[in-house]
């Protein structure tokens, strides 16, 4: 029975999707068989004018198949434990694919390139127009599994940081991450609670969204602080809209102020909402090591932390919020709550680390180019269709009838939260976000 429950949960089958593609592809290089799953490294190529057929120059119809049909049945076995009817889900998820293959169109053109725009931004824009301008059947939307892809991205990023970094970079991460996180949730709680006198239980769960992990941290701390579903709800449309907001304008910010890549990537992680959003603002900076910097502030830093935000939202919302006897909070709901998926991530490092353990220069070169290389473009499909599921399930109708005090309490946090996210990265840590990954 425990073995079915935590077969249930999407944290498990991104660990076990990630993980089965960072050993198997990593595998076939160290056997010499990497040839054989080269047809899963989708790649367009550039293009100009009118000339897309030289989008497809290295590619051929069965490689998009292939593609198809291998994350196709993965997903389709998932959809079973996660209690998805098979047809609908298989459908959305082949709509999904063909709209990433435009998004990879349109992105790999010569003048979005100029105008730098990732197919991470392209995939959000196409999904916002016909999220709010298309009548889309209901069980299109439920079948979009926004978290999960994410989450199979994030473990597949584990595979691109090595151990060394993790140990050398975390500490400074977690240390801006715990700042940010402290003082923008309490920030939107006061702000909430204080001067709007919104509900207790609804400050937390607004905190929550703007200071740890955005939609998971608002569910996750909305039920432990006993939240209205209403208010959950409430609050992930504010945390989705200001997600979005931040996406274009965070680097714009960055690249106006003249910012290095590790600083932007710094900044981005401490102060974007979202984890799927905030990796679409630090892929559009164009550089691995914004990337890099932003997965340690937010993966590492923020996120980790949702299991013990549980526990003491939970513990105030028993002993002060809603005063209840005979009731106790246990402190392995840290572990119920923890993100696991970010085990996932720390698993991949450590693995890459140990296979590149004893190569050579040139074999790690070769490995990073080949097995890296084909791993990073299977995170970006995933990324890409996280990134459509999130424009499609936006909906601004929704969003502006949310209320001005949840969002005004919300934007202060906003306000807040940007000037300090810059501080940091910008001047007290500048040294060592600059000198990052070079």
């Amino acid at each position: 029975m425990k073995e079915i429950k935590w077969l249930a949960k999407e944290d498990s089958w991104a660990n076990i999707i990630g993980l089965f593609l960072v050993l198997g592809i990593s595998a076939f290089w160290f056997f010499d068989g990497f040839s054989i799953i080269q047809a899963l490294n989708v790649k367009f190529g550039s293009w100009r004018g009118t000339d897309i057929m030289d989008a497809f120059k290295n590619l051929s119809f069965l490689n998009f198949v292939i593609l198809f049909c291998f994350f196709g049945i993965w997903f389709s076995i998932v959809s079973r434990f996660l209690n998805k009817k098979f047809k609908p889900f298989i459908v959305s998820f082949s709509i999904l694919f063909i709209l990433s293959i435009l998004v990879f169109l349109i992105s790999s053109h010569s003048q979005a390139k100029e105008f730098q725009l990732e197919s991470p931004l392209v995939a959000l824009l196409l999904g916002l127009v016909l999220g709010n301008f298309a009548n889309l059947p209901q069980w299109f939307k439920d079948s979009l599994l926004t978290e999960f892809y994410v989450k199979i991205g994030i473990v597949l990023m584990g595979a691109t940081l090595p151990l060394t970094l993790l140990i050398n970079a975390g500490g400074i991460a977690i240390l801006q991450a715990c700042i940010i996180t402290i003082v923008t949730f309490w920030t939107i709680y006061f702000a909430a609670t204080k001067l709007f006198k919104l509900d207790s239980s609804f400050g937390a769960t607004l905190g929550a969204g703007g200071s740890i992990c955005g939609v998971s941290a608002a569910i996750v701390i909305g039920n432990a602080a006993k939240a209205k579903q209403e208010h959950i709800s409430l609050a992930i449309s504010i945390v989705v809209l200001w997600a979005v907001v931040m996406v274009i304008l965070l680097p714009l910010f960055c690249k106006a102020l003249g910012l290095d890549a590790g600083v932007a990537g710094a900044w981005i992680g401490t102060s974007e909402f979202a984890d799927s959003a905030g990796l679409a603002a630090a892929q559009s900076i164009g550089d691995e090591r914004a990337i890099a910097a932003f997965t340690l502030i937010k993966v590492i830093g923020r996120d980790m932390f949702v299991g013990i935000w549980a526990v003491l939202v939970a513990f105030l919302s028993v002993a002060v919020w809603h005063k209840q006897e005979n009731t106790r909070v246990s402190i392995g709901i840290i572990w119920e709550r923890f993100p696991k998926f970010i085990l996932g991530f720390l698993i991949a490092s450590v693995l890459v680390s140990l296979f590149t353990l004893n190569l050579d220069s040139a074999s790690s070169q070769q490995f990073s180019k080949e097995t890296l290389g084909l791993i990073k473009t299977l995170r970006n499909w995933v990324f890409t269709w996280t990134f459509l599921c999130i424009g499609l399930n936006t909906q601004f109708k929704k969003i502006i009838a949310v209320g001005y005090k949840p969002f005004v309490a919300f934007t202060l946090g906003v306000a807040v939260n940007l000037p300090l996210g810059y501080l940091l990265s910008s001047y007290i840590f500048e040294e060592f976000w600059t000198n990052f990954m070079r």
